[in-house]
């Protein structure tokens, strides 16, 4: 099975990337509408990645608990759920640039009220509202860049700023572990809860300083009544042989189970670490920086494990792999032990959602591929948000170890209906290369 042209040169344009940036950017040719676009996103992707690694650990400050946590995360995935279908809309009738602009501003308000206003339903409520607002930027990301790039800079375009948000990342859990220590070094006493509520404020503001790049960004203009005519044609169209569809029938209840794996553990790793492991925040910071690096390394070997095993054996494998981490983290007791686990657990993880999304698009008509893939968005946001809110409810009643121990064994019984599913038509097909990298927030 032959991987898409694009996703075998995204997976190639990272790594040399990293090793020769001048050459890589002389080579690349990218328009100043790119580099513009570029800064917003810098700034937006710096900001908001600082505030979604911190937030969760400023609720414990306020004697959260997981129960309380879990429906704040989940109302976040449900709202950007809701909105995600009404944005797409409005970006093709009043254009992206507008849309852009009110993401900018907003996203940052509400990022500001959620760091302020800490009652359960006002959260809840406010969590909610950021996910509908966070959705903008989702829906106008991907077009945005493919309107500013061509055909040939296209996938070096996204490999850049995919490789850039991983640094980032890093660099921003680093300064948030270490800013309290740095505070108490020039002379400044001050709470934990205020410490994270001024890196929270920050990263809002560094979020909303890329306003200044997309007030210069040129943009097209919004789509025409024909194209919109055209656009809903293809997609009722599409709608119509849904049902005739016998892959995507087998690949989105896969994919769903999984997100729900993801979505029940990943939104509590930095409160099970600060609260079930007592991890100070400076390591934790250092944590989450590692894991991000950890990440970017395993998804540079993720083309040799589809090599060996092929696109379902290595699917399942990661998968396998994933299990076994939860298992013996729920099993360890030692510090050190649990953050190698941690990490194993992160690499596996990545390496598995890529390997995913890259068999959708090779298994789906390029015609059926947005339809299809915004199908699996929605499903995956659906599960998500209630796997979410269910995982707090359960951690709070009765622990970590239980239920990582459960979410272990249903990630195996995941791994197995993959293979059932899937296996029998594709398990001998075999992957050159593969992309590395997805859209998330």
């Amino acid at each position: 099975m032959e991987l898409m042209p694009e996703a075998q040169e995204g997976n190639s344009a990272g790594v040399a990337l990293w090793r020769n940036p001048a050459q890589w950017f002389r080579e690349k040719k990218l328009s100043r509408g790119f580099w513009i676009f570029f800064t917003a996103a810098f700034f937006f992707d710096a900001g908001f990645s600082v505030y979604f690694f911190l937030f969760n650990l400023y609720l414990l400050d306020f004697h959260f608990n997981e129960k309380a946590i879990g429906l704040v995360n989940g109302a976040l995935t449900l709202g950007a759920l809701v909105g995600t279908l009404p944005v797409g809309i409005l970006g093709r009738r009043i254009g992206l640039r507008p849309l852009l602009l009110f993401c900018f501003v907003a996203a940052p308000l509400v990022g500001v009220s959620r760091a302020f206003w800490m009652w359960e339903p006002a959260q809840i409520g406010l969590a909610f509202l950021a996910g509908m607002v966070m959705c903008t930027w989702t829906v106008s990301f991907l077009p945005a860049v493919a309107s500013l790039t061509t055909e040939e800079s296209r996938t070096s375009a996204f490999s850049l700023i995919f490789s850039v948000g991983v640094g980032t990342s890093a660099l921003g859990g680093a300064v948030c572990g270490y800013l309290p220590q740095w505070l108490r070094m020039a002379g400044f006493s001050m709470q934990s809860a205020d410490v994270k509520r001024l890196i929270l404020l920050s990263s809002c503001v560094l979020a909303a300083a890329g306003i200044l790049a997309v007030l210069r960004l040129r943009l097209p203009a919004r789509a025409n009544d024909g194209e919109d005519a055209v656009s809903a044609w293809k997609a009722a169209a599409w709608l119509r042989g849904f049902k005739l569809n016998a892959f995507l029938r087998r690949f989105l209840p896969c994919m769903a189970l999984w997100s729900a794996v993801l979505a029940a553990f990943t939104p509590f790793a930095n409160v099970y670490m600060s609260r079930d492991l007592h991890i100070p925040l400076v390591r934790i910071g250092l944590i989450f920086s590692l894991a991000q690096v950890v990440q970017l390394t395993a998804g540079l070997f993720l083309p040799l494990l589809m090599r060996a095993l092929g696109m379902i054996n290595g699917i399942v494998a990661t998968q396998l792999a994933t299990a076994l981490s939860l298992a013996l983290l729920a099993a360890a007791h030692h510090e050190g032990l649990a953050i190698l686990l941690y990490l194993s657990f992160s690499a596996a993880q990545w390496m598995s959602s890529p390997a995913l999304y890259n068999l959708l698009m090779n298994e789906t008509p390029e015609v059926e591929r947005s339809p299809a893939a915004a199908m699996t968005m929605f499903s995956n946001a659906l599960v998500g948000s209630v796997t979410t809110a269910g995982a707090g409810i359960l951690l709070s009643r009765f622990g970590y170890a239980p239920v990582l121990l459960g979410i272990a064994g249903f990630a195996l019984a995941v791994a197995v209906v993959c293979r059932i599913l899937m296996g029998p038509r594709r398990a001998s097909g075999t992957l050159p290369q593969i992309a590395t990298h997805t859209v998330t927030d």
